[in-house]
């Protein structure tokens, strides 16, 4: 019997695999932003994950999302005894290639001890390591049992100097591809007597337009018809309220981007959510693709009336 194919990035009926991401560290050194950074970027995440069971959790990944899924796991100090047995794969990975057949990378976040407490301290809670000692303590015991995870690090992130969105822009410089770290805006279109989205960061009111509706030949039709989307962008003001609009959320578009925010919902709303607003949302969409943003339309209430 011939031997298996091996999996190679040549052989194109292998697919690509995702990475996995080992996600370590000191308490308060921005593990959780970290993470969260990841699952921003596309990664799935599990925290507080047993290094013992990396094996299992990659398996139920590749089978549920499939194997090109990038994945991240969150190991730390809560994990005692079970850091051998990350040490163990790590080694394996290492010395025999990875078995799983996934690019692995250690990140390891540090910070300095005056910083590390200070953050404690201002979330008021224990060091895991704590017991009955100091919270400088518990930090001392930590950094011992994670000396030679340090030192082993593909990629070390201190972040004593660091605030939240900085840490976030390192993840993502270092994890990030031009897809997952681009802006995406979602354009929705809504009827206010169905109630304005309550997660939308701007709402734009299409009411002072003249409504289809009570053009008989457009009333039974959408904001996606072109002789509806045509009227409605013709009427006065209509030009002139796009015209002002787009350079406003391309300007806050940036400032998300610098601050690390990767999602922007704009409401577009007119009475029922079926003309004026789908046309306007769909011509925002366009604009906004084709400035370079990731936008997308989408309409809520379309098809309730």
């Amino acid at each position: 019997m011939a031997p298996d194919t091996p999996e190679t990035p040549e052989n194109p009926e292998i697919p690509e695999r995702g990475e996995l991401v080992i996600v370590t560290g000191m308490t308060g050194a921005g593990r959780s932003t970290a993470a969260k950074e990841l699952e921003d970027l596309g990664y799935y995440v599990v925290d507080n994950l047993p290094p013992s069971l990396l094996p299992d959790v990659i398996r139920l990944v590749d089978e549920s999302h499939g194997p090109r899924q990038k994945v991240a796991v969150v190991v730390d100090v809560r994990s005692g005894s079970f850091f051998a047995g990350l040490r163990t794969f790590l080694a394996q990975r290492r010395d025999l290639g990875d078995p799983h057949g996934r690019r692995t990378t250690l990140l390891f976040l540090d910070a300095a001890d005056d910083v590390l407490v200070r953050r404690q301290e201002a979330v008021r809670r224990p060091h895991p390591l704590q017991a009955s000692g100091r919270l400088l303590d518990g930090l001392h015991r930590e950094r011992r049992a994670l000396a030679d995870l340090r030192g082993e690090a593909d990629l070390t992130i201190d972040t004593t100097s660091l605030n939240v969105h900085q840490l976030t822009d390192r993840v993502a410089e270092a994890f990030g591809t031009p897809e997952s770290t681009a802006l995406k805006v979602t354009v929705i279109s809504f009827g206010f007597k169905y109630g304005i989205p309550v997660d939308a960061d701007f709402v734009a009111d299409m009411r002072f337009l003249p409504n289809p509706h009570w053009v008989p030949e457009l009333k039974h039709n959408t904001g996606r018809d072109a002789d509806v989307a045509d009227f409605v962008k013709a009427q006065p003001g209509a030009a002139e309220f796009l015209d002002g609009y787009l350079p406003v959320l391309m300007g806050v578009a940036d400032g998300y981007l610098r601050e690390g925010k990767r999602f922007m919902r704009v409401a577009i709303g007119c009475t029922g959510g079926k003309h004026r607003s789908v046309a306007m949302t769909e011509e925002i969409a366009d604009r906004l693709r084709a400035a370079g943003f990731d936008a997308k339309p989408v309409h809520r209430d379309l098809g309730r009336e």
